[in-house]
């Protein structure tokens, strides 16, 4: 049996995990701050005032928007038990939406430091939760820009470049999510090294899992376009024309495009990236400064809904919850025979 660990050492580990965390949330807050004060300055460039807002229908959005992501928390949360992992319902949910602030600071590593860290268990092992936040993260990117794609194809064939666009982004994020490639991805990351039994965790992967990921993500994204419609009716006053139930598609063909493009550019919360498409989609039926002020918004409704439900997750701390042991999971004889592509 090994001996305890001395208790100087003890204090300095709480310690480093202390200073750890105040510096994630030093750095997440900093994040926060700048995307806020960006956004209330382009706000005053368009004169806006915040009495032409109709809150009820803000706090819609907010709730359409909380909906929407709720689809990839269910999906990253069967991802890690497909991977051989037991976390609790809360524990993913937790983990889940309090790691999404993390995405507001650049290069968007914070996502992946607070998720897994708020998910690590005796029961889910650190390597294994970033894997599945990476087949979570891009699953909900492709399946974004499929929406685009589909959206475009068949309602505005006329903007082709963005059909290009679209297509190219879906196959450029949803080809590593395809199991055999983000096996091999894993292996050449070398994750081995650090997890040697990360082949039976990533024998759980399959088409099956990804297929449910597709279907799930659909019904997200039309919950995502729905809040952005929702934030539009809310600014009744600077629309060029009413906002109707049949802009719905163009509405969530846009936040689609602009989510998925202010992802891949790494920019904090996708700022400018985001706000650049969803003018460019939306000037056109309501107007130039209608756009600009609805992408604004939208993103301080996303990140007010964002802080207020971590806020509440946050004390939730689960003990206890789905406790047993992680099993070993089934081990194909692909993985046995060492053939798994």
């Amino acid at each position: 049996m090994n001996s305890p660990m001395p208790s100087g050492k003890t204090r300095l580990i709480r310690i480093a995990k202390l200073v750890f965390r105040l510096l994630v949330l030093t750095l997440v807050g900093i994040g926060i701050w700048q995307t806020v004060r960006k956004a209330v300055d382009e706000l005053q460039v368009q004169q806006f005032s915040w009495r032409q807002l109709q809150w009820g229908w803000v706090a819609a959005s907010g709730l359409a928007y909380l909906a929407a992501t709720a689809p990839c928390w269910v999906f990253w949360h069967r991802t890690l038990h497909a991977m051989g992992q037991r976390p609790g319902w809360l524990e993913s949910l937790r983990a889940y939406y309090i790691g999404h602030l993390g995405k507001y600071f650049p290069g968007k590593a914070l996502v992946v430091v607070i998720r897994s860290g708020l998910i690590r268990s005796s029961r889910v092992e650190t390597s294994i939760a970033v894997a599945a936040v990476f087949v979570e993260t891009l699953t909900m990117m492709a399946v974004g820009a499929f929406v685009a794609a589909a959206i475009i194809g068949m309602l505005y064939r006329d903007q082709g470049w963005l059909l290009l666009l679209a297509v190219g982004m879906m196959i450029c994020i949803g080809g590593p999510t395809a199991p055999p490639i983000f096996r091999r991805l894993v292996k050449l990351v070398g994750v081995k090294k650090v997890n040697p039994d990360i082949d039976r965790a990533l024998a759980g992967l399959d088409w099956r899992l990804m297929l449910f990921g597709w279907l799930v993500n659909l019904a997200g994204w039309g919950l995502m376009g729905l809040s952005l419609w929702l934030t539009l009716r809310a600014l009744p006053t600077i629309t060029a024309v009413p906002v109707e139930l049949h802009h719905l598609p163009r509405v969530t063909c846009c936040v689609a495009l602009a989510l998925v493009a202010g992802f891949l550019s790494m920019v904090p919360g996708g700022i400018v990236v985001r706000e650049y498409v969803v003018m460019t989609l939306l000037s056109g039926p309501f107007g130039v400064g209608a756009a600009a002020v609805c992408a604004i918004v939208s993103r301080l409704v996303g990140l007010l809904a964002e802080l207020m439900f971590g806020a509440v997750l946050y004390p939730l701390k689960p003990g206890g919850e789905d406790a047993e042991a992680v099993p070993e999971p089934a081990i194909p004889r692909a993985v046995e025979d060492g053939t798994v592509a």
